[in-house]
């Protein structure tokens, strides 16, 4: 098994055997949680994909790419890949919250430009902390409607030895169906920021302050438990011109990625019908 299939499980076991059992006030779902929990790849562990059943790699690349060109829009570029920012677009079709957009425009700086040219020019800095989180606006808040806030909120990278590390926060992850999903794309921007920035990829860290298993998919949590394989780690090697690439949302880089992590990527049967919970 790779390292992020050995670390997820374990999460995952701790989570069904000593998590503490609540109902979720605001989605009304029983959920299973636990407080800071943590997955730590080092490079020569490979890319961060689940392996123990199969997940949408298209979903994660065109995301990533749609964030890099700080878009706030899905209707330009990530719509024909997929629908998943749909419940959180608005009637004028903007996803207020956008990732990439907040990156790159909302707090009237571009966060990325800047990291790189930082980066660039002092290597060693330990300012690098780009956010998706705005103060103004998010969280502190009581009511318990449907709102759509970002669940990773902050990243920090560092660049150390000539190896780029990403260090990314997250505040609320679903085991099942989010952890996986954000860890592969994070784990990708990662590789597309190194490869820019002309340096090795180095540590990738997830933290997580509130790692929980809806009741909806405790099942699914068993059945990747008992699950165990021999996959081999996937590598991932990103090309400097990705970045240019991602920023002008070049459609042939997702199919020229994806290609790449499939011809390595052997994962497990996909579990279906899982509900997400929003």
């Amino acid at each position: 098994m790779t390292q992020f299939d050995l670390q997820y499980q374990k999460i995952l076991k701790d989570i069904m055997n000593s998590g503490y059992e609540e109902i979720n006030e605001r989605t009304n779902h029983k959920v299973k949680i636990l407080p800071g929990k943590t997955i730590e790849i080092e490079p020569e562990d490979g890319f961060p994909i689940l392996t123990l059943r199969k997940i949408p790699v298209k979903i994660f690349v065109a995301e990533q790419i749609w964030f890099l060109m700080g878009s706030r829009r899905p209707s330009e570029f990530l719509d024909q890949f997929t629908k998943i920012w749909d419940d959180f677009t608005n009637v004028d079709g903007v996803v207020s919250t956008a990732y990439g957009y907040r990156w790159r425009h909302h707090f009237g700086r571009d966060q990325i430009a800047l990291l790189i040219k930082m980066l660039e020019k002092e290597p060693s800095s330990r300012h690098g902390v780009v956010m998706m989180w705005d103060p103004a606006n998010d969280g502190l808040s009581a009511t318990f409607k449907k709102a759509n806030i970002p669940c990773p909120y902050t990243f920090t990278v560092n660049i150390i030895r000539g190896k780029l590390h990403l260090h990314l926060i997250v505040r609320s992850n679903d085991m099942i169906l989010g952890c996986p999903h954000d860890a592969a794309g994070f784990g990708l921007l990662q590789r597309i920021l190194a490869a820019r920035l002309g340096v090795k990829v180095g540590k990738y860290t997830h933290s997580i302050s509130n790692a929980h298993i809806y009741g909806v998919h405790y099942e699914a949590a068993k059945e990747i438990i008992k699950r165990k394989n021999t996959h081999k780690k996937i590598n991932l090697e990103a090309e400097v011109n990705w970045f240019e690439r991602a920023e002008k949302g070049d459609v042939s880089l997702v199919s020229e990625i994806v290609d790449q992590i499939n011809s390595q990527y052997k994962a497990m049967e996909a579990i279906k019908g899982l509900q997400i919970v929003l």
